[in-house]
């Protein structure tokens, strides 16, 4: 796998979870954490876009906001788990 993509996965994975973050109050989790959050992220929104049909933007953008739709909902899931 090229740097190049290597790079691109993690700064799409730190916007993705920062703005998740802010959005999903009580998660701060650092850069590391926000990063960590948003890759899950991506590969969650891909999956959840995959099985609804759903594209949003194009290139970079549709990437960040997948992320960013994956790492939402996989916060609400762990504070769903955290209450339990």
């Amino acid at each position: 796998m090229p740097v190049e993509t290597i790079l691109i996965w993690v700064l799409v994975g730190a916007i993705a979870g920062w703005l998740a973050g802010l959005v999903v109050r009580g998660f701060g989790f650092g850069l590391i954490g926000n990063i960590v959050v948003g890759i899950i992220g991506a590969f969650l929104g891909g999956w959840l876009f995959g099985v609804l049909g759903l594209a949003i933007g194009a290139g970079i953008i549709n990437a960040i906001f997948t992320a960013f739709i994956g790492a939402v909902v996989l916060l609400l899931i762990v504070r769903v788990i955290k209450r339990a």
